[in-house]
């Protein structure tokens, strides 16, 4: 990702904080070629490339839903006065008897909300389509899955598009389709899913940061 962290020399961002579920804190089985880390990790590292001084707090925690994300972790990353944040929530919502999608909507709302309130750029994120994953094998459990997925990303962009936050459109991006990003138990993407998220990231805050060229994203191959 060396071509994608040039332009993030320019980036304000010195304060780093990460808010969610598993796909927030990096859940996800290694892949030969690819840094076992999760996505939001190696946002941070590239960010600390140009920045050694870039401070980071990953506060996202496994099988959190929606409302426990903003009760257990939004006062906190609030007191860390970050200027860069991520909140990820609304993943293990989508696999209840019923998804209650306005819901989920006004937890992502209040969280982007007070976020941006205190100064800080926010990036959200939708999902890459887990019904596509290899885990999901009952026809019909996949196309509820898929249309709660496609629901929520959806409902996360109308948040984001509200407060000018920054939003990584992983559902529709091509490798969704592909069952090599995600991990043995179908609910999380891999370290090829992961560098994916990171490298789509990185792009959009190049753009972000004011740099005159956004670098083509490379989406890293299977090894």
């Amino acid at each position: 990702m060396d071509d994608i962290t040039e332009p993030l020399l320019t980036a304000p961002w010195r304060r780093f904080v990460v808010i969610g579920d598993s796909i927030a804190s990096g859940e996800g089985d290694p892949v030969e070629g690819f840094a076992h880390r999760g996505w939001a990790d190696s946002v941070a590292a590239a960010l600390r490339g140009a920045h050694p001084e870039l401070e980071y707090h990953n506060l996202g925690h496994r099988g959190l839903l929606a409302e426990e994300v903003r009760e257990t972790q939004l006062d906190a990353a609030l007191r860390l006065k970050p200027d860069l944040a991520v909140v990820v929530a609304g993943g293990n919502d989508l696999f209840g008897p019923g998804f209650d999608g306005p819901g989920v909507e006004d937890e992502l709302e209040e969280m982007v909300s007070a976020l941006r309130r205190r100064g800080a750029d926010v990036i959200t994120v939708g999902l890459f389509d887990i019904s596509q994953a290899p885990g999901v094998v009952a026809e019909a459990y996949r196309i509820i899955v898929g249309e709660r997925v496609r629901e929520l990303s959806w409902r996360t962009r109308a948040v984001a598009n509200r407060h000018d936050a920054i939003h990584v459109d992983l559902t529709y991006h091509p490798a969704s389709a592909d069952p090599g990003i995600y991990s043995r138990d179908g609910r999380h993407c891999n370290a090829r899913g992961h560098a994916i998220a990171a490298a789509e990231t990185l792009s959009l805050l190049s753009a972000r940061s004011g740099a005159f060229l956004v670098p083509p994203v490379r989406v890293p191959s299977a090894a």
